[in-house]
C-alpha cells in the first residue's frame, strides 16, 4: 500500500506531462486511492455484496470524467487560498466585508441613538418596493397567473378569505414601511437642523474675526493718515527753513527801490480805490483743501441679513436737519435743530467732536472722503477737513496722559451723551463762502466744484481751489425764460396744485457733475442746467408739490416731492420712467446700485430693490413694534454699499445693513 501510495504520488511543480495531476493516468490513480482509503474506512457492514457503495464509486468515477468539474479541479489546484476566498465572493460582497469591520474602540464607544427602528428595518423600509422604479423591477407574473387571480372568486370561499388577509397583510407591511420612512426623513431634518445650528455658530465666530479685522484695519488706517499729516508738516517746516535761508543769502534791497516813481503813481491814481480794498470772499487766502481717500473698504455689512440693525445712537437731543457718511463704518456728520454739528465713528459709536463755526442751524450738508461741507441758515457755506480731528480710535482721551486714562473716551453709556473735550476739532476749519443773502437750502460738490442753492431764490457756483463764486444763476429768470421739454411750453414760475403742510424749501435738492446741474426747486419742476452756458437746457414736469431729493446717475434721475411720490426721470428722452406712489410727503430718497430708499413721514425707511422689484420697509417701526414702542418720524436717510443711516425727529440716528 505504501508502495503504492509512493508510486502514484504526484507533485503541483511536476510538468504537464504524463506524470502531472493533469494527465487522464493521474486523475485514474487518484481514483484508485479514493477508493483503496474508502475501502478500509468501510471496513465489514452487513451488506456483503457492497452494491451500495459500488454504486456510489460508479457515480463518482462518472461525475470525475465531467470535462467541467476536471477544469474546476485543475483551477482549484493552481489557486492560492487567498485566490479561492476571493472567488467565492463578489467585489460589492467583499467592499462590504471589509467596511463592517470595527476597531474595538468605536465598538467600546458606540453613539446614543434614539431612533426606534432597527438598521435591517430602515434598510428594508428605503427598499424602492413602494416606488415607481421598484415597481418596475418586481418580476412580472404570468399571463396564466395573473389571470386566474383576476378571476372572480365566491365571498364564502376560502381561497377569497385568505387573498383578503393576504392583502390585509400587504397594507399593513406597506404601512409600517411608511411609517419606518417618515421617522427616518424626520431624523434626517433634525440632523439637518443640528448641522444649520452648528454652521450659524460658525458663521457668528468667523464674523466676529471679521469684525476686529476692520476693527485692526481702521485702527492702522487712522494712524496711516495721522503718519501722512505729520510728514507733510515737516516737509512745510523744512521748506519753510529752505525759503528763510535763501532770503538771508540774496542781497539786501537798495533804498532808491523803495522810492516810488511818478508813473507808479499815475497808475496807482489811475485804478479805482474799490480795486484797492481787499475782498471779504478772499481774505484770508483759502488753502486748497486736500482729499485723502480710504485706501481700504469695510464689508461687514454685506454679511448682515437685510433689516439687521447694526447700530443707534442717541445724537441729538432735537429734530435731525441733515446728516451724510463717508463709507460703511466710518464717519457720520449729523446736524440738528439744536445748532450743533457732530462728527460720529461709526465703527466705535462715538462721538468724535463738535464743529464750531456757524451762528445758526446747519440745513445742508455733504461728506466727501475726508472733506466735509456745511451750509448753513446764516446763509454761509463752511468747509471742513475731519482728517485733522484729533481722535484716538482705540479711546485714549485727547489732551491727557495715559495714565490718567480712565476709560474709553467720547463713550456714551445708557445712551446719555457725553461731549468730547475741547479742541478735538479745532484744525477741522478751511474756509468760509460768504456771496448768498438767505439760509443754505442745498448745495452738491464733486472735485472742485460746488453749486449751493438757497433762499434767496439763486444757485451758485464756487471755485474750490480759488475758494470763490464764479457764477450766479438765477432761478427765477431762467424760470420765465426756459422752455419746458414736456406740455404746453410755458416757462413761468407754476404753482403746485397740492399745497404743501409746511413751509418748503426754494430750492430743496441739487446735484452736479462735471458742468451738468440738476435742480429741483418749489414749483415741482426739476431744472437741467448747463454750467458752460449758464442756461436752462430742459425742464422735467411731473411733480404737483416742491421737489425735497434727487439724484442721477447715467441714464436715470430719481426725484422724491411732498406730492407723496418717488419718479424716476429717463434722461436720454425727459421722460417719466418709472413713479412709486406713498401715503405721505416724502422728505428725503437715495440710492445705490440695487435699492432706492426713502423718508415717506412714517417711523420706517420706505425700500424698494431694482434688482427683486419689491418694496420693503426696514427701521426701528419694525424692530420695536414688538416692545410696543413707537419710535420717532425719519426724516432724512442715506444709503452706500448696502449701508443705510436714518435720522429721526428725536435725534437718534439709526444704522442698518439694507
Amino acid at each position: 500500500m505504501a508502495n503504492s501510495d509512493l508510486n502514484n504520488a504526484t507533485h503541483d511543480d511536476a510538468p504537464a506531462g504524463e506524470d502531472s495531476i493533469f494527465s487522464p493516468r493521474a486523475i485514474e490513480a487518484f481514483s484508485r486511492k479514493v477508493t483503496t482509503t474508502a475501502s478500509h474506512l468501510v471496513g465489514p457492514s452487513t451488506d456483503h455484496s457492497g452494491n451500495h457503495y459500488h454504486t456510489a464509486m460508479a457515480q463518482v468515477h462518472k461525475q470525475l470524467k465531467n470535462p467541467g468539474i476536471q477544469r474546476g479541479m485543475f483551477t482549484m489546484a493552481r489557486t492560492t487560498p487567498t485566490d479561492l476566498v476571493r472567488s467565492k465572493f463578489s467585489t460589492s460582497e467583499i467592499q462590504s466585508r471589509a467596511l463592517s469591520y470595527l476597531p474595538d474602540d468605536m465598538l467600546q464607544h458606540l453613539p446614543e441613538n434614539e431612533n426606534a427602528y432597527s438598521l435591517f428595518q430602515g434598510f428594508q423600509a428605503t427598499f424602492p418596493e413602494l416606488s415607481n422604479e421598484g415597481k418596475k423591477h418586481r418580476r412580472r407574473v404570468s399571463r396564466g397567473r395573473k389571470m386566474l387571480e383576476e378571476m372572480p372568486t365566491a365571498p364564502d370561499k376560502p381561497h377569497h378569505l385568505h387573498r383578503l388577509k393576504k392583502e390585509r397583510s400587504t397594507l399593513t407591511h406597506e404601512l409600517e414601511m411608511l411609517g419606518i420612512r417618515k421617522n427616518m426623513a424626520s431624523s434626517e431634518i433634525r440632523e439637518i437642523d443640528n448641522k444649520i445650528a452648528n454652521l450659524a455658530g460658525m458663521r457668528r465666530i468667523i464674523l466676529d474675526r471679521l469684525a476686529g479685522l476692520e476693527q485692526d484695519e481702521a485702527l492702522l488706517e487712522h494712524d496711516l493718515v495721522d503718519m501722512e499729516s505729520r510728514i507733510e508738516d515737516s516737509q512745510a517746516l523744512v521748506d519753510e527753513a529752505e525759503s528763510i535761508a535763501a532770503a538771508i543769502d540774496t542781497p539786501a534791497k537798495s533804498d532808491d527801490d523803495d522810492l516810488v516813481t511818478d508813473q507808479d503813481a499815475d497808475e496807482f491814481m489811475s485804478k479805482s480805490i474799490y480795486e484797492k480794498l481787499p475782498s471779504a470772499s478772499t481774505t484770508p487766502s483759502k488753502k486748497r483743501p486736500k482729499t485723502t481717500r480710504r485706501k481700504s473698504m469695510p464689508i461687514l455689512h454685506e454679511h448682515f441679513e437685510p433689516g439687521f440693525m447694526i447700530r443707534e445712537i442717541k445724537a441729538h437731543a432735537d429734530y435731525v436737519t441733515a446728516m451724510d457718511f463717508d463709507v460703511p463704518f466710518g464717519t457720520l456728520v449729523t446736524a440738528s435743530m439744536d445748532d450743533s454739528v457732530k462728527v460720529w465713528d461709526l465703527n466705535a459709536g462715538r462721538c468724535i467732536g463738535s464743529l464750531e463755526g456757524h451762528t445758526a442751524s446747519v440745513r445742508t450738508l455733504q461728506v466727501e472722503d475726508n472733506i466735509l461741507v456745511t451750509g448753513s441758515m446764516d446763509a454761509t457755506i463752511r468747509l471742513w477737513d475731519l482728517s485733522k480731528a484729533h481722535y484716538d480710535p482705540q479711546g485714549s482721551q485727547f489732551g491727557r496722559d495715559d495714565e490718567d486714562d480712565d476709560g474709553m473716551a467720547f463713550e456714551n453709556p445708557d445712551d446719555q451723551p457725553v461731549d468730547p473735550p475741547e479742541g478735538s476739532m479745532a484744525e477741522c476749519p478751511l474756509f468760509t463762502l460768504e456771496s448768498h443773502v438767505d439760509e443754505i437750502t442745498a448745495l452738491h460738490f464733486r472735485g472742485e466744484v460746488l453749486v449751493s442753492g438757497s433762499a434767496d431764490k439763486t444757485l451758485r457756483q464756487w471755485d474750490l481751489a480759488k475758494g470763490r463764486c464764479v457764477q450766479t444763476l438765477d432761478v427765477m429768470w431762467a424760470a420765465a425764460h426756459a422752455s419746458v421739454s414736456i406740455g404746453t411750453g410755458e416757462g413761468t414760475w407754476r404753482q403746485t396744485s397740492r399745497p404743501a403742510a409746511a413751509p418748503a424749501d426754494f430750492v430743496g435738492s441739487l446735484q452736479v457733475f462735471e458742468s451738468a446741474l440738476a435742480c429741483g426747486t418749489a414749483d415741482g419742476m426739476v431744472r437741467l442746467w448747463d454750467l458752460r452756458s449758464g442756461q436752462v437746457h430742459r425742464s422735467l414736469v411731473g411733480h404737483t408739490g416742491p421737489v425735497t431729493c434727487l439724484q442721477f446717475d447715467d441714464m436715470h434721475l430719481v426725484t422724491g416731492s411732498l406730492d407723496r411720490s418717488i419718479r424716476i426721470w429717463d434722461l436720454r428722452t425727459g421722460s417719466i420712467f418709472d413713479a412709486y406712489a406713498y401715503d405721505n410727503p416724502v422728505t428725503s430718497m437715495m440710492f445705490d446700485s440695487r435699492r432706492i430708499v426713502s423718508a415717506a413721514g412714517e417711523d420706517v425707511v420706505k425700500v424698494y430693490d431694482k434688482m427683486e422689484s419689491r418694496q420693503w420697509d426696514c427701521g426701528a417701526g419694525i424692530t420695536e413694534a414688538d416692545a410696543g414702542r413707537t419710535p420717532a418720524i425719519v426724516e432724512h436717510v442715506r444709503i452706500k454699499d448696502g449701508y443705510l443711516i436714518e435720522g429721526r425727529r428725536d435725534g437718534i440716528v439709526g444704522a442698518w445693513a439694507c
